[in-house]
């Protein structure tokens, strides 16, 4: 099987966001044959890199079958929005950094999954730096 390709764009190709903002996106699944797909999820998340053990929590997610499709055709283009929360602010630090995405993951019905993820900036918490003496 060939794999698939998962076009994902912020609707006005912005990566940089406020709290309360709406984020808008919309995706799209081509190179493959609509009877191979079982599902495709989205969802908009953050996670913690760094030292110590890491966190991750999902702030939208959406689950579409074919069933929710008119024709069951789950290649078609797809959007969704949603109001981003006041924290946790996007975060660069020594120690930790905090990430936000937007993750697109098709399940196949062979029991295979790719994903795809597009990062953006919520905030602006200045980033931690080490400054010599």
């Amino acid at each position: 099987m060939m794999e698939p390709l998962i076009s994902l764009n912020i609707r006005g190709h912005r990566r940089d966001f406020e709290p309360g903002d709406v984020l808008a996106a919309e995706y799209q699944v081509d190179a493959i044959g609509d009877d191979q797909i079982q599902a495709i999820e989205s969802s908009v998340l953050w996670y913690t890199e760094g030292k110590g053990d890491e966190d991750m929590a999902i702030h939208h997610f959406e689950r579409r079958l074919p069933s929710d499709t008119e024709d069951g055709d789950m290649r078609v283009l797809h959007r969704f929005e949603t109001t981003l929360p006041n924290t946790p602010l996007s975060y660069s630090g020594v120690i930790v950094k905090i990430c936000w995405c937007i993750r697109v993951r098709v399940f196949f019905k062979g029991g295979q999954d790719i994903f795809f993820e597009q990062y953006f900036q919520l905030g602006s918490v200045a980033s931690g730096r080490v400054y010599a003496s």
